[in-house]
């Protein structure tokens, strides 16, 4: 069973791939024998990942993308299937919940909205669409959507994060039925991690506390702890999955 989980032989992109949840998911799936593309907008962050994959005797090539910008996803593709040959995983992971989108309904504008929903939702269909073909021709075709407890249930002021991570999911299933059964389509829902982007929140006692409280495992996860469940969606262990949601919160949702 053990073999299962191996990559060997398979290409991966990940978008956001240079720091946090994202750049753990890289250097996991490299670890398990995949060829890894990480990409983000931030040249710098995606050329230390893959030269830590590299360092590893792992393969990698680094890509600088915004998601938003079909002819920049549209290059990534072509240079992946070019440099490997084609695609197996996409893991769409970029995605970003800014000040400016927090808050009480009435106090968020619709340009806010749609930048969420522009990276966190169009961005992972941009993507996905762009190697449709060469995830349809593959044998191991498999995409991991990133999505959030958020996409499970409400999380009060945080309303374009939730839209758009609820609509993640959706798109997850709706796409797993399309494509079934040459691609399986599954997504990840991550509770609280220790990002970069939480320093803030886990700063704030009072906000920490609220969170650890309603986690029951009283923590805050690893990015680790989020790339795990990806590699087990990529691999052969998950075969027999698709369409579904694996929630990796802590027992958030369980409540």
């Amino acid at each position: 069973m053990i073999d299962a989980f191996d990559l060997d032989g398979r290409v991966a992109v990940v978008t956001g791939g240079g720091r946090g949840i994202g750049k753990a998911i890289a250097l996991e799936l490299a670890a398990a024998g995949a060829a890894v593309v990480p990409t983000a907008r931030t040249t710098a962050e995606v050329d230390a990942v893959a030269e830590e994959i590299e360092s590893s005797d792992g393969t990698a090539m680094a890509a600088d993308a915004d998601v938003t910008d079909p002819d920049a996803v549209s290059a990534v593709i072509d240079r992946t299937e070019a440099e490997f040959g084609g695609i197996d995983i996409v893991v769409n992971n970029a995605g970003f919940n800014p000040d400016d989108a927090l808050g009480r309904p009435e106090e968020i504008s619709t340009e806010s909205l749609e930048n969420v929903l522009e990276v966190n939702l169009s961005g992972a269909f941009e993507v996905t669409t762009a190697a449709a073909e060469s995830l349809l021709e593959s044998d191991d075709g498999s995409v991991i959507n990133i999505a959030s407890v958020g996409g499970l249930v409400g999380l009060p002021r945080q309303h374009p994060y939730v839209a758009s991570k609820h609509g993640l999911v959706g798109l997850t299933k709706s796409m797993a039925l399309d494509w079934a059964p040459e691609v399986r389509v599954n997504a990840v829902a991550p509770g609280y991690v220790s990002t970069e982007l939480t320093e803030e929140l886990e700063a704030n006692d009072q906000l920490r506390q609220s969170i650890l409280d309603r986690t029951p495992l009283e923590r805050f996860a690893s990015p680790e702890e989020i790339a795990g469940p990806v590699v087990f969606l990529a691999s052969d262990a998950a075969s027999y999955v698709t369409g579904e949601c694996l929630a990796a919160d802590g027992g958030w949702t369980a409540r």
